[in-house]
């Protein structure tokens, strides 16, 4: 199977959480800051749109004995960037597009543990494509938020920004206030 990917998305091993984490499955998921986890038995997903949440969330998981990086290379979890993929080297996930949905008519970036030969794409709970990230494109690399976008203010868990480009306000979700 596969997960989605959108945003910056933090990738953990199944396994490596059933290993590590006190409490199991069952704690693990209950500590997610957020509504955007999707597993599918062997991948585990949990999306970002700021990079300084997922480095927190990422130094939560290492305080429970979950290791990211060793030498450069993702050892339990890797970051997948919803446009360019994996951030660092990894050699236990496949990162692609594929087209999910009931007649296959939408596109989304996934991955997948090397060697999972089942396509189905597993999506948060109350994921809908028309209102995703994968579905308007959304996504603003960190480059370009400092280029573009100006920030205003921070409310109801949301940095706001003035896009100067295109006159608009945009939000971005946060987790933390870092």
């Amino acid at each position: 199977m596969a997960v989605l990917v959108e945003a910056i998305s933090v990738v953990v091993q199944v396994a490596a959480i059933e290993r590590s984490w006190p409490g199991g499955w069952l704690a693990f998921r209950e500590s997610v800051p957020n509504k955007t986890l999707c597993a599918d038995g062997e991948l585990v997903r949990v999306g970002f749109m700021s990079p300084d949440d997922s480095r927190d969330y990422i130094e939560g998981l290492a305080a429970h004995g979950l290791v990211h990086l060793d030498e450069g290379s993702a050892v339990d979890l890797v970051v997948v960037d919803q446009l360019r993929g994996p951030t660092t080297a990894c050699t236990w996930i496949e990162y692609g597009h594929v087209n999910t949905g009931s007649a296959k008519e939408y596109r989304v970036a996934a991955c997948r543990l090397v060697g999972s030969s089942l396509a189905q794409v597993l999506l948060p709970d109350g994921w809908r494509y028309e209102s995703s990230l994968s579905s308007t494109y959304g996504f603003t690399p960190v480059e370009a938020r400092e280029k573009s976008l100006e920030f205003l203010r921070h409310a109801n868990g949301l940095d706001v920004y003035f896009n100067r480009l295109t006159g608009e306000e945009v939000f971005i979700g946060r987790t933390s206030k870092s």
